[in-house]
C-alpha cells in the first residue's frame, strides 16, 4: 500500500533536472553514509571492513580516532526513519566516532575519567531518539496537509541554533520557565514546498528506558500565512479539548 502511494507521488521521483538542482543539498556526511550502516547481525561496537571508504581504501576524516582519544569508538551508523528529500534513502545518524570528533571540533575536551565508552554509546542513543521524536512531532503537524501532500514530507536539511533563542522560548523565560538547552531549525519538503520547523529542546530530567529525557517543543516557524493558520488551529484545539 505504501509502495502504491509512493508511485503516485511524482515529487519523490528524482528527475535528472531536479537531481542536478538539488545535488548540493545533500550533506557530505550523508553521501556515503550507508557504507557504515551495520547489518543487524553485526555488533554495534565492532570495527569491520565496512569502515573503509572504497573510493580510496581509507576511512573518512570524521571516522578517524583523534590523536589523544583514550579508547576506540564504533564507526557504525544507524539508519533513521526520516526520509531524505530528493532521494529514496533515509537520513543516517552519526557514529560514536563522528560524534566524538564533532564535539572536539566544537571545543569540547575530555579529561581523565570524564567519559567512558558506555557514555558515548548512551549519548548516541539519546541523540537518535531525540531526532526520531522530533520527526514524529513534525508528522503530526504535517497531517494537517495530507490532502495537498499525500506522499508525506521529507527532510531537506537542519541546523543547530543553540544560542539563538526563539521568541517563544524568550517569552516563556520571562514567565519564569527555563530556557531550552538547544534549538534546531529543520527544513522540510512538503511535496515541493519548503517549510521551516523550530524545535526547542528542554531538559526533562532522568533518562528513561527508551533513552528519552528531552521535552521537545516542535512547531512550524512563523514564515507564512499557512504556518500561522496551522498554529492558530492547533492552539484552539488544545485550548478547547
Amino acid at each position: 500500500m505504501h509502495q502504491k502511494k509512493m508511485e503516485g507521488c511524482a515529487v519523490h521521483v528524482k528527475s535528472s533536472d531536479q537531481g542536478a538542482e538539488n545535488q548540493n543539498v545533500v550533506p557530505a556526511h550523508q553521501e556515503h553514509a550507508y557504507e557504515y550502516v551495520a547489518c543487524p547481525v553485526k555488533s554495534s561496537s565492532s570495527q569491520t571492513t565496512d569502515d573503509i571508504d572504497p573510493r580510496n581504501m581509507m576511512p573518512p576524516p570524521n571516522q578517524v580516532p583523534s590523536p589523544d582519544q583514550p579508547f576506540p569508538l564504533s564507526t557504525v551508523r544507524e539508519e533513521s526513519t526520516i526520509p531524505r528529500a530528493y532521494s529514496e534513502k533515509k537520513w543516517v545518524y552519526p557514529s560514536e566516532q563522528m560524534f566524538w570528533n564533532a564535539m572536539l571540533k566544537k571545543g569540547w575536551r575530555w579529561k581523565k575519567d570524564d567519559i567512558s565508552p558506555e557514555d558515548m554509546t548512551n549519548i548516541i542513543k539519546i541523540h537518535n531518539q531525540n531526532n526520531e521524536q522530533a520527526w514524529k512531532e513534525i508528522l503530526k503537524w504535517e497531517a494537517l496537509h495530507v490532502v495537498e501532500c499525500p506522499c508525506g514530507p521529507t527532510l531537506i536539511r537542519f541546523g543547530g541554533k543553540a544560542k539563538e533563542y526563539s521568541p517563544r522560548a524568550r517569552i516563556r523565560s520571562w514567565m519564569g520557565y527555563e530556557l531550552p538547552f538547544d534549538r534546531h531549525d529543520w527544513i522540510v519538503d512538503r511535496c515541493g514546498k519548503e517549510v521551516r520547523y523550530v524545535i526547542d529542546y528542554y531538559d526533562g530530567g532522568e533518562v528513561d528506558k527508551d533513552y528519552q529525557f528531552t521535552i521537545l517543543d516542535v512547531r512550524p516557524a512563523f514564515d507564512s500565512i499557512s504556518a500561522m493558520w496551522d498554529r492558530m488551529k492547533v492552539a484552539w484545539w488544545r485550548w478547547t479539548s
